[in-house]
């Protein structure tokens, strides 16, 4: 459980973005609505949450009862299957939110923007698809991670996979910081352009979403290995003079199914 939870952090560290660079990038754009009114660049903070809101019933109603035909899983897929998609869905928004970043430095260099407070002629509704993904990846992560840990816990320690869960988030938010300044330390020194400087119109976020990528795509690798090592806790109910008893016991199961 260790293993797996090591593996989290880096999926942890991108969903720190949402409240971060993805704000710090939309405050840049253009948020006009009608002639008077601007967006909030933050707001778009909520549509991760409609996002979930969507999936978790289509995930429960319309995905679960497919998958189990399919594989005669209860829960349709398995645990670590469950955050493999997750973690997969995560790697297709930091890619997009890579994409809309090249973009708006494009558009940066054709209206020649160079000051903090000028504003990019770009909708920051560009940004939208990239916290609807990571909102669609929370119905597989956040969910999945709490089901796992407790789920995996011993019997008597159960109360540690939220510790675990909560843990987790709390150390990626660290180490998001932690790279953020590490960073914009090596790459501002010198003559060089910080990639994540004061002024977003004049850095190369670009660079640190591509950045992003290569590690959450190494980390996705890595997870599947912890997933191919990793033995699940089975239980098995047994009929005891009209009681049902649960035992726990050891299976292997792989990151694509069960083996018997």
């Amino acid at each position: 459980m260790l293993l797996i939870w090591l593996v989290t952090l880096i999926p942890s560290t991108i969903w720190a973005q949402i409240n971060t660079l993805f704000v710090k990038q939309g405050t840049t754009m253009d948020r006009s609505l009608g002639s008077s009114f601007q967006i909030p660049a933050a707001s778009l903070g909520s549509f991760v949450t409609s996002s979930m809101l969507l999936s978790v019933p289509m995930y429960d109603r319309y995905f679960v009862p497919f998958m189990r035909q399919k594989t005669g899983n209860p829960r349709g897929i398995t645990l670590l299957q469950r955050l493999g998609i997750g973690f997969a869905i995560q790697i297709a928004a930091i890619t997009i939110a890579y994409a809309v970043e090249v973009r708006r430095m494009h558009v940066i260099r054709v209206h020649h923007i160079m000051g903090p407070k000028e504003t990019v002629p770009m909708s920051i509704f560009c940004l939208l698809p990239q916290y609807v993904l990571l909102g669609i990846a929370d119905v597989f992560n956040a969910i999945g991670l709490l089901e796992f840990f407790y789920d995996q816990s011993p019997e008597d320690m159960q109360s540690l996979g939220t510790t675990f869960f909560t843990s987790g988030i709390g150390v990626g938010n660290f180490l998001n910081s932690f790279l953020v300044t590490v960073v914009d330390k090596i790459t501002g020194g010198g003559n060089g352009k910080s990639w994540i400087g004061d002024n977003l119109n004049d850095s190369h976020l670009d660079y640190y979403y591509g950045f992003l990528l290569v590690i959450s795509t190494l980390n996705l690798g890595a997870f599947l290995w912890a997933s191919s090592k990793y033995v699940y806790k089975r239980e098995t109910i047994e009929f005891n003079e009209g009681c049902i008893e649960l035992e726990s016991k050891a299976l292997e199961i792989s990151p694509l199914g069960l083996q018997v």
